[in-house]
């Protein structure tokens, strides 16, 4: 089996866009918005059948036959994606440039398989556009893969998104490459309960103030951000009437409140962090359990602030999970940026499982957290 993972830039000014036929032979071809492909996160489909998504962690699974699979696609920027064949890692696919063609998988041999292209860069990064699927002549997109029994939203921000996760040591920068949500808390956790998840993450965002920000509290948090389809623009609203429900929501908030002064008053946090429980609650109803962590990293000694929130919010199905500054090894357990790296995620991902699991009712099963 031979999976191919490249980048053709197509369409420059005054050309032609190439076509799947110039690359291969015709084949069998499908709209990105064709029902046979399970979409999970929030994305935007238009009139002529493309979708686009920007949030960190989209994905989509697709089953089919034949031994090639292409996309056409575009996109703002520069995005990052893991790419799956059969529950197998095969590479990472870069997405860049206006209407390119990407052949994720050639030489997959006969049979049934099913692709999983996994979104694991930000949204600051770049927009993606899929335009169309290609198969080989020979291959067909089979009815979609089943929905998960689960399905888990975390909101949060650059240890979500798995910030330098794949860096080597806390003195390396933060490179776009090295980010990578699916090895990141969230996606492990989500993974050891065989659920769904969405992530609604950004680096550096608080629930009051964002990271460096000059004021004690930002214009633009995450408690706006988390109500729009694209993580980078306001203008289109997520229909959450529409879209999937989560059984439960984690939320990872405030390292970045309290990390640079000025700090949130407790007053200033306090009213922000209720702002978020009461946009999750008008969303997805009042029963849904939440829970929220005081957050590992935390640069200041606020933990009264959580507990005001969880007391003025005075809802039974709200709950506060503190993770200790002692979670880390600082010289072993950190990747790029000062950032937890592979096994730092996890020790994060192996301290809130059995509190979900007494949380939700969901066993506790003898297998590797990874």
């Amino acid at each position: 089996m031979k999976t191919l993972v490249s980048c053709l830039l197509l369409a420059l000014s005054g050309l032609a866009p190439l076509t799947a036929a110039d690359h291969r032979p015709a084949g069998r071809e499908y709209p990105a918005n064709a029902p046979q492909v399970r979409y999970v996160g929030r994305t935007l489909a238009d009139a002529g059948g493309s979708v686009s998504f920007d949030w960190t962690g989209t994905y989509l699974e697709a089953r089919f036959t034949g031994d090639t699979f292409a996309i056409r696609v575009s996109d703002t920027g520069t995005s990052y994606y893991n790419v799956l064949l059969d529950g197998e890692p095969q590479g990472v696919a870069t997405v860049c440039g206006r209407d390119t063609l990407i052949s994720l998988v050639s030489g997959a041999g006969g049979g049934t398989h099913t692709l999983r292209f996994q979104k694991r860069s930000e949204g600051e990064f770049g927009r993606t556009t899929l335009h169309r699927f290609l198969l080989a002549p020979d291959g067909e997109l089979l009815p979609a893969p089943a929905r998960k029994a689960r399905h888990i939203e975390f909101m949060g921000n650059s240890l979500t998104c798995g910030y330098g996760v794949e860096g080597k040591h806390a003195d390396e920068p933060f490179e776009v490459r090295t980010e990578n949500c699916d090895l990141a808390f969230a996606c492990v956790t989500a993974r050891y309960f065989d659920a769904d998840y969405t992530l609604i993450a950004h680096s550096g965002r608080g629930a009051a103030r964002n990271y460096g920000d000059s004021l004690s509290t930002s214009a633009c948090t995450m408690k706006d951000k988390m109500m729009n389809t694209f993580d980078e623009s306001p203008t289109v609203l997520w229909d959450f009437a529409k879209g999937y429900r989560p059984d439960l929501v984690v939320i990872n908030l405030g390292s970045n409140d309290f990390s640079t002064k000025p700090h949130p008053s407790k007053e200033e946090f306090v009213k922000s962090y209720l702002r978020i429980l009461r946009q999750l609650r008008q969303s997805y109803g009042k029963d849904m359990p939440i829970l929220c962590l005081y957050p590992v990293g935390i640069q200041a000694p606020v933990y009264d602030y959580y507990e005001a929130v969880v007391a003025e919010a005075g809802d039974p199905h709200v709950h506060l999970l503190k993770l200790s500054p002692e979670l880390y090894n600082r010289s072993t357990d950190l990747g790029a940026a000062w950032h937890p790296g592979i096994s730092g995620q996890r020790k994060m991902a192996m301290c809130i499982i059995p509190h979900i699991a007494t949380l939700m009712g969901w066993e506790l099963e003898p297998k590797p957290v990874e």
